[in-house]
């Protein structure tokens, strides 16, 4: 049986896009179009992953990360931030909240799928937490920068 995904973005094609990535992969995609549809589709589909959009109406991404963790049922599920939010330092108080994975849009689908693929398979936590560190690292440089640079 396929691993099943649950695509939150209230943008049409930005689901069309993760769909297509990951059920090139094999996974199975169901989808919402907001954060209350997603909480929806939790409780109705029990995804193995989540991939969800910050910015949408009704409820943001955010809000929907901190009802997942909340709950004993959900708290375990993986969940990849994927946003348009260019904000250098909401993405590193993102990453280092742990339980999440960031990537910003436009994205990588073969990215993406990586991503899904490493964080659904429990041999290759190293290699999240690596790439997790990774991004943390250039994150952290390149916020160092821009405050420098404001500070000028």
């Amino acid at each position: 049986m396929a691993r099943k995904i649950l695509a939150v973005d209230d943008e049409p094609s930005i689901v069309r896009l993760v769909s297509a990535a990951l059920t090139a992969r094999g996974y199975e995609v169901v989808t919402a179009a907001d954060g209350e549809e997603a909480l929806a589709k939790v409780a109705e589909e029990r995804p193995d992953l989540i991939v969800c959009d910050i910015m949408m109406p009704r409820m943001d991404g955010r809000e929907v990360a901190r009802r997942l963790a909340a709950d004993p049922v959900t708290r375990k599920i993986p969940l990849i931030f994927l946003s348009a939010i260019g904000d250098l330092d909401d993405q590193l108080d993102t990453l280092q909240e742990g339980g999440q994975e960031y990537l910003t849009k436009p994205f990588n689908p073969a990215e993406l799928a990586s991503y899904v693929e490493a964080m659904l398979d429990p041999d290759r936590a190293d290699e999240v937490a690596k790439l997790r560190q990774q991004h943390v690292g250039k994150l952290r440089a390149m916020t160092n920068i821009m405050h420098r640079r404001q500070g000028s």
